[in-house]
C-alpha cells in the first residue's frame, strides 16, 4: 500500500461526460457545473441546467451543494434527490435504493469508468467514498446505450476534480471537529485540494478524511405472539463503540492540445472505509417462555460476547486516457486498472450457559427493562468459546474502452456515436465464515472488566459495563489461540469474468428537441470454480444480452420539457451467489452454498417526465417509471438435479438452499420534485429564502418458484425529502428532512423488515467579509440527527426484533479557498 501512495496522491480519475459519457452529445454542448464559493441558489441552478441539457433523465448534485450539505459520504449527498433512499448501518448511510430498487440494480462509476462493488462484485458501498472528493454526481435514471448495461434502476457517475476546473493556482482546504452526543466521541473532517493549470498543462491532487467515534445503543429481541399476548423468548443487550474512517486521495495530470491530440492524462483514486468495532453484549434466553410482557423471577440462561473486530473495504482505480480529433471524428481511449478489497475479521470470546434469575418489563418495546437478581459480573458461565467470524473478497479488474462520435447529416442534424468496451475481472475470497476455538486460552475474562457503565440512550437496566476488548483480544493472540482464518471449502469464491460490450447510438436534433436511440450488446463469459462435496467443481458459461433504448426529449416551451424513455438492462449475480463451492450431503440429498447456474436478471422499462423550469434555481417536475424484471434473484429452498453438484447423483432430486431465480418482477412508481428560490418572487432580504420537496411512491413485486408474491428487497412504498434554506449577506443555512417507510433489507433475513426511518439535519455557514491575497474563508456548523431518532426493525410476525440509537452529532469547521 505504501508503494502506491505517491501515485495515488499525484493523480486523479479522468472526467468523462454529461450523463456518463462525453460522447453522448457534441462537445460544444457539454455544461460545466462545478461551482466555487457560490451561493446555494447558484449551485442549485447549475445542477438544474445540467439536468435540463441532458439527453436522458438524470438528477445532478453539484460540488457546492455537496459541500454545503452536512454530508460525510456520497450516499448522504445523493439521498436528497428524488426517488433515492438510503440504508444505514449504525446511523451512517451505506447503500442506495434508487427508486426503491434493490442495491444491486444501481451501477457506479468514477468519471465514466464503471468499477466493481467491493463487497461482492456488484453492490456499491457508498460509505467508502467521501463527498468532498467529488466535483459533481450524476444519478442517471434512464440509461443510454453508451452506459453499462448493469444499471437496471440507475447509473451513478461520480466526477472527481479536474486541474482545468480553475485557471492557474487553486487551493481549497476544510478542517472541522465536533462531538457525538452519545458517548462524547470525536468527529473530525479534513480535506485539501491543490491544482495548477495553464492553457496546455494541469495537475491536481486531493485528500479527504472523515473520522467519527460513536457509541451505538442496541437492543435485540426474540418475541412471539400467543393468543394475542406477547411471549418473550430472548432479550439481547448490546453497546457498540465504533471508530469509523473514510479516506480518499488521488489526483490527475493532464496535457491538452489543439491538434489531433486534444487530451492526454493519467489519473488515480484510492478510497477506503475502515470500521473498528468493539461490542459488549449479553443475551438472556428465557428458560420457560410464557405469555406476558411483564414477568417476575424468571429463570434465564445468559451468554456474554466481547468482540474487537474490523470491517474494511477499499477501491483503488487508475486510468490512462487520450482524446483525439481525426477525420471529423471525436475519439476517446481509456485504459483502466482497478483493485477492490473487502475484509471482515470479528474475533469474539463467547461465554455461555450462565443461569440467571430476573424480572422483565416490555411495556416500552424500545426500552426493555430487565432487573437481575444478582449483579452481572457475578454470573458464572459454563464454558467460553473463541468465535472467529471473517469474510474476504479481492477483485482485480482491467478495462479497455474506446468511443467515437461525429456529426452527420445522414439522419438530418445528427450525431452518431459508437464504442467498444472490454472488462476482465478476477476475484477470490470466501463468504462469511465462523471458526470455533473450543479451548479459549484466556482463563480470567473478568479481569478485563473496566467497571465503567455503558453510555446509553435507553435504560441500562442490566448494569452493563465496558470490557477492555482490545486487551482481551491481545491476550488471546499472545496465547496463540487466534491464528489465520481457515474458511470451510463450501465458502470459497473463485470467479473469472470477461464482459465484451459494443454500442451504436445516434442523437437526431429537431427544432422541438431531440431523439436519442441505439443499442448496446454485452457478451458475458464466466468461470466459477470451487469444491463441492470434496470434489472440484468448475462451471463455465456465456450469454449475450441485447439492450436497446430510445429517448425522446421535447421542448414544449422555453421552460417546459417532456421526456419519454424506453431502456433495458441486465444484472449479473453477485460473486457470493455465483460461487461454485457448496456443501453436499449425499445421504440426505441436500446441497447448500453457491449457485453457479444462476441466470442474470434482465429488465426492460419505461420512464416519462414533465419538467417545468419556471424561475431561477427552481423546478416543478412530475414523472413515472415502470420496470419488468425476469430471473429475479432471491434466497430460497428449491429442488435441483443432484448431478449438477455430484456427477454420480445425476437424475436424483436434491434439496438446494441458496440463491435461485424467481420471475415476473415488477417495479413501478411516480415521483414529483419541487424546488423554489425566492430570488424572482420575494423582495429584498426575503429573496434569499428557498425550499424544496420531493416525493416518490413505489410498488414492487416478484413471483417465487412456489408461486408466492413478494416485494423486491429494499423497496419502500413512500420516500420523501424536504428542505428550507436561507442565503443572504454571506450567510447560508439549510434545514433538511428525510423519510422512507418500511422495507425489507436484501442483506438480512428476508422475513424481517425495517420500520419507517426519518432524519433531520441542518447546516449553517458564514463567509467572512475579508479577503487576503485572493483567499476567502468561511466558517460552518453541521448538525446531524437533530431529533435523535431510533431505528427499529421487525420480525416476520410483526414483533420488534431490534432497536438501535446513536444520538445526535455536530461538526464545526473552517473552509478556505484560493
Amino acid at each position: 500500500m505504501s508503494a502506491r501512495t505517491p501515485l495515488r496522491i499525484a493523480v486523479a480519475l479522468a472526467g468523462s461526460a454529461l450523463a456518463g459519457s462525453a460522447l453522448s452529445q457534441p462537445a460544444d454542448r457539454i455544461e460545466e457545473v462545478y461551482v466555487v464559493a457560490t451561493p446555494i441558489r447558484d449551485a442549485q441552478q447549475a445542477a438544474l441546467d445540467a439536468k435540463r441539457m441532458a439527453d436522458n433523465l438524470v438528477d445532478v448534485v453539484s460540488a457546492d451543494t455537496i459541500g454545503r450539505f452536512p454530508d460525510q459520504n456520497i450516499a448522504d449527498s445523493l439521498s436528497r434527490l428524488p426517488g433515492v433512499a438510503v440504508e444505514r448501518d449504525q446511523g451512517q448511510a451505506r447503500y442506495l435504493n434508487l427508486r426503491g430498487a434493490p442495491f444491486r440494480y444501481t451501477g457506479i462509476a468514477f468519471d465514466g469508468i464503471d468499477v466493481p462493488g467491493a463487497e461482492n462484485g456488484r453492490i456499491p458501498r457508498f460509505d467508502s467514498f467521501p463527498a468532498t472528493i467529488t466535483s459533481r454526481i450524476d444519478a442517471n435514471k434512464a440509461i443510454l446505450p453508451s452506459m453499462p448495461g448493469e444499471s437496471v434502476s440507475g447509473y451513478i457517475n461520480i466526477q472527481t476534480f479536474s486541474p482545468f476546473d480553475a485557471e492557474g493556482l487553486s487551493l481549497a482546504g476544510d478542517i472541522g471537529m465536533g462531538e457525538q452526543d452519545l458517548g462524547g466521541g470525536d468527529v473530525e473532517r479534513t480535506s485539501f485540494r491543490a491544482s495548477w493549470s495553464n492553457e496546455t498543462f494541469g495537475i491536481v491532487g486531493f485528500y479527504s478524511k472523515n473520522r467519527r467515534e460513536q457509541v451505538t445503543d442496541n437492543r435485540e429481541y426474540d418475541l412471539a405472539i400467543a393468543g394475542g399476548d406477547l411471549v418473550v423468548n430472548e432479550l439481547d443487550y448490546r453497546s457498540y463503540f465504533v471508530n469509523r474512517e473514510d479516506t480518499g486521495y488521488g489526483g490527475r495530470i493532464e496535457y491538452r492540445g489543439e491538434g489531433t491530440l486534444r487530451s492526454l492524462f493519467l489519473s488515480s483514486l484510492y478510497s477506503e472505509f475502515l470500521d473498528e468495532e468493539e461490542r459488549n453484549q449479553w443475551v438472556f434466553s428465557v428458560a420457560d417462555p410464557q405469555p406476558g410482557e411483564q414477568r417476575s423471577d424468571v429463570l434465564m440462561i445468559a451468554d456474554r460476547l466481547l468482540e474487537d473486530g474490523s470491517y474494511e473495504n477499499s477501491t483503488y482505480t487508475n486510468t490512462l486516457g487520450a482524446d483525439f480529433v481525426a477525420g471529423g471524428w471525436r475519439l476517446e481511449a481509456r485504459l483502466n486498472y482497478t483493485e477492490t478489497e473487502f475484509d471482515v475479521r470479528l474475533p469474539i470470546p463467547f461465554s455461555t450457559g450462565a443461569p440467571a434469575f430476573g424480572s422483565f418489563d416490555l411495556a416500552d418495546r424500545e426500552d426493555p427493562l430487565l432487573d437481575l437478581a444478582a449483579p452481572l459480573p457475578s454470573l458464572e458461565y459454563a464454558v467460553t468459546l473463541g468465535l472467529d467470524v471473517a469474510q474476504n473478497l479481492d477483485i482485480e479488474a482491467t478495462k479497455l474502452k474506446l468511443d467515437a462520435e461525429r456529426d452527420t447529416a445522414l439522419f438530418g442534424d445528427s450525431t452518431v456515436a459508437l464504442g467498444v468496451q472490454y472488462d476482465q475481472r478476477e476475484s477470490g475470497g470466501y463468504a462469511i465464515s465462523q471458526g470455533i476455538n473450543f479451548g479459549f486460552p484466556v482463563p480470567d475474562i473478568g479481569a478485563f472488566d473496566t467497571g465503567v457503565p455503558w453510555d446509553s440512550n435507553t435504560t441500562n437496566s442490566i448494569g452493563g459495563t465496558y470490557y477492555d476488548n482490545q486487551g482481551l483480544r491481545a491476550a488471546w493472540e499472545a496465547a496463540g489461540g487466534l491464528g489465520p482464518v481457515d474458511p470451510a471449502d463450501d465458502l470459497l469464491v473463485a470467479i473469472d469474468e470477461d464482459i465484451l460490450a459494443a454500442y451504436l447510438m445516434a442523437t437526431t436534433r429537431f427544432t422541438w428537441g431531440n431523439v436519442v436511440y441505439g443499442v448496446r450488446v454485452e457478451q458475458t463469459d464466466y468461470t466459477s470454480s470451487g469444491p463441492a462435496g470434496g470434489e472440484p467443481l468448475e462451471v463455465e458459461d456465456d450469454f449475450i444480452n441485447v439492450l436497446p433504448s430510445a429517448h425522446l426529449n421535447v421542448d414544449l416551451a422555453d421552460d417546459l420539457k417532456f421526456r419519454l424513455s424506453a431502456s433495458s438492462g441486465v444484472n449479473r449475480p453477485t460473486y457470493n451467489e455465483w460461487r461454485a463451492a457448496a456443501a453436499v450431503d449425499p445421504t440426505e440429498r441436500e446441497v447448500s452454498g453457491g449457485n453457479p447456474f444462476l441466470d442474470a436478471e434482465e429488465a426492460i422499462g419505461v420512464d416519462v417526465s414533465l419538467e417545468w423550469y419556471y424561475a431561477t434555481a427552481s423546478i416543478l417536475s412530475l414523472g413515472a417509471f415502470h420496470r419488468e424484471i425476469d430471473n429475479v434473484i432471491y434466497q430460497a429452498v428449491t429442488t435441483v438435479d443432484g448431478g449438477a453438484y455430484l456427477p454420480t447423483a445425476a437424475g436424483e432430486e436434491w434439496t438446494f438452499s441458496g440463491a435461485t431465480n424467481g420471475d415476473n418482477g415488477k417495479l413501478s412508481g411516480v415521483e414529483a420534485n419541487f424546488m423554489f428560490s425566492g430570488q424572482d418572487f420575494l423582495p429584498g432580504a426575503l429573496g434569499g429564502l428557498g425550499f424544496s420537496a420531493n416525493v416518490t411512491v413505489v410498488d414492487s413485486e416478484f413471483e417465487t418458484l412456489d408461486g408466492r408474491q413478494l416485494d423486491l428487497p429494499g423497496t419502500s412504498e413512500l420516500i420523501y425529502n424536504a428542505s428550507v434554506f436561507y442565503e443572504n449577506y454571506g450567510l447560508s443555512a439549510r434545514l433538511n428532512y428525510q423519510y422512507r417507510d418500511e422495507w425489507i433489507s436484501p442483506i438480512e433475513d428476508p422475513s424481517e423488515y425495517w420500520g419507517e426511518m426519518e432524519r433531520v439535519d441542518a447546516t449553517i455557514a458564514y463567509e467572512l467579509p475579508l479577503e487576503l491575497a485572493g483567499a476567502r474563508a468561511s466558517v460552518y456548523a453541521n448538525l446531524n440527527n437533530i431529533t435523535d431518532e431510533t431505528d427499529v426493525r421487525f420480525a416476520g410476525n410483526g414483533t420488534i426484533n431490534q432497536s438501535e440509537s446513536f444520538g445526535r452529532y455536530y461538526l464545526v469547521g473552517l473552509r478556505i479557498n484560493y
